[in-house]
């Protein structure tokens, strides 16, 4: 993609002096990423990190070159990628996992609930849903689909109302991947009380908005997207009460107690979340999960979701200023990093060749656009989404 240049004629590589002191991204983050500016999808896909790549160059290098110490050397990858999610979710690397996407986390706690009703929202991205559909179809647990409030977002009040004795847990996303909707996860706790699991899709959210992760019993979350950690990156991290209830219906060899004995014998299932455990995992994604989740602590989560949330704020101006209709949460206590918007009378396909025009990257959908900034969107990039819906007559 070609580079642009804002109002003033930067050229898009990095912010301009000054930028963090408008709501920019923390100091020295942007100049870690090699993406251009004007990439607004990271809400699908985010791109890695220069030490993410240097990670995983050289864990696949050290791959290459293997002698007898390499395998055991590049495992310890995934304990420093576990504790550093861990210490983001607010819990420890016993309760911590990896997995390669969200969507596995999600088939073990569906596969983990033997029964009951599980409430789950009927909008809600579809790799919340298959889980539940087929561990209903395997005589598991049955979901209920969740209309939500007048805006069809799941509020605690939405599931409160829904909730009856046969609901033994709430599985949502704490980001909703159309409007940006930041779930209520403590008040949503409050509503179903301790006896019923929380299962939380993070993935729209974790490492870009402060939630209080402990309110939840399973949270997931791939580390493709905001995380910036590349595919085949993820992990679920466990409550006690979630430990104590999911069975381990899912549990692969490398989840076991005694897990180098091979002595054809069932072994029980391992205490903590490393049960989730199926095989082992590629030590060139946990090295590149590493890297990314400690640029993440670095900046630190607060930094970078004001960071975000300055650059939305440009957005929603920039679009409604063309006339757009806004579709996403536009309450900032209450959304994360997207702006979700039609053009009336204006095929989304044609505002998204606009955007492409002035070399920017949304979402595109059949009838919306979506635009998600990181930290490291400069502030320039708003008024270049402005120019590109002017020009379309708006």
């Amino acid at each position: 993609m070609d580079d642009v240049t804002h109002a003033g004629g930067a050229p898009s590589g990095h912010a301009p002096a000054g930028d963090a002191a408008a709501g920019g991204a923390p100091a020295g983050y942007a100049e870690l990423f090699d993406a251009p500016a004007g990439y607004l999808d990271f809400a699908r896909y985010g791109p890695p990190s220069r030490p993410v790549l240097d990670a995983t160059a050289e864990a696949l290098g050290r791959s290459a070159r293997a002698d007898h110490t390499t395998v055991n050397d590049l495992m310890r990858a995934d304990l420093r990628a576990r504790e550093s999610a861990a210490r983001l979710a607010g819990t420890d690397a016993e309760h911590t996992v990896l997995l390669p996407n969200t969507t596995t986390g999600l088939f073990q706690a569906a596969f983990g609930i033997p029964s009951g009703t599980v409430l789950v929202p009927e909008g809600d991205f579809p790799a919340n849903h298959y889980p539940w559909r087929r561990a209903a179809a395997a005589g598991l647990a049955e979901p209920r689909w969740l209309r939500g409030d007048a805006h069809g977002r799941p509020t605690p009040e939405a599931v409160r109302d829904a909730l009856t004795a046969d609901v033994v847990a709430v599985s949502l996303s704490a980001v909703d991947f159309r409007t940006g909707y930041r779930a209520d996860l403590a008040a949503i706790r409050d509503v179903i009380g301790p006896d019923r699991l929380l299962v939380v899709d993070a993935i729209q959210g974790f490492g870009v908005v402060e939630m209080p992760w402990q309110a939840a019993d399973v949270v997931v979350a791939g580390g493709q997207k905001w995380l910036r950690a590349g595919w085949s990156t993820g992990f679920a991290a466990l409550s006690d009460r979630a430990l104590e209830r999911l069975a381990p219906t899912l549990t692969g060899w490398t989840g076991v107690e005694d897990v180098a004995l091979f002595d054809g014998a069932e072994h029980p299932a391992a205490a903590g979340a490393g049960r989730l455990s199926l095989t082992n995992l590629s030590p060139v994604a946990a090295a590149a999960f590493a890297a990314a989740l400690q640029v993440v602590e670095a900046a630190g989560v607060a930094a970078i979701e004001s960071a975000v949330a300055a650059r939305v704020d440009a957005l929603l101006d920039a679009v409604r200023a063309a006339g757009a209709e806004v579709l996403s949460e536009t309450v900032r206590t209450r959304r994360a990093g997207i702006v979700s918007f039609r053009l009336p009378g204006v095929p989304a396909a044609q505002v998204a060749a606009a955007l492409h025009a002035q070399g920017l990257t949304p979402t595109v959908r059949p009838d919306s656009l979506r635009l998600s900034p990181h930290a490291s969107t400069p502030a320039w990039v708003a008024p270049q989404v402005a120019k590109a819906l002017r020009s379309l007559g708006g």
